[in-house]
């Protein structure tokens, strides 16, 4: 006697649909289509977890690098002194600082000029 897998087949089907849901075309209808391109969406969201965290470590330095430009001082040169004086602030909090607490940037400015 065969196996049909009828309910299986469909439950398996339905969830890939259901992944697929708000693609265009063929992509959210078919199985077949739906399938590739879940499966694709799948390799560059996990491609893509990774690349995130590049990309604000970039946006964070640019950010420093602009408001260091107003203080007269470099990004390397600035990093260098809050290492050499043991001020462990990361790129993310200091490109905070200097957007919404510019007072507070100043000061680890200065900081780390003496």
């Amino acid at each position: 006697m065969r196996v049909k897998r009828g309910i299986v087949r469909h439950r398996r089907h339905k969830k890939i649909r259901k992944l697929a849901k708000g693609y265009r075309g063929m992509r959210s209808k078919t199985f077949v289509k739906a399938n590739e391109a879940v499966m694709k969406a799948g390799r560059y969201a996990y491609r893509d977890r990774k690349a995130k965290k590049r990309t604000f470590r970039q946006l964070w330095i640019v950010r420093l690098n602009a408001a260091l430009a107003t203080h007269g001082l470099g990004y390397a040169p600035f990093i260098k002194a809050l290492q050499d004086k043991k001020i462990t602030l990361d790129r993310k909090t200091l490109s905070e600082l200097a957007i919404h607490e510019p007072e507070a940037f100043a000061a680890v400015v200065k900081a780390t000029q003496k």
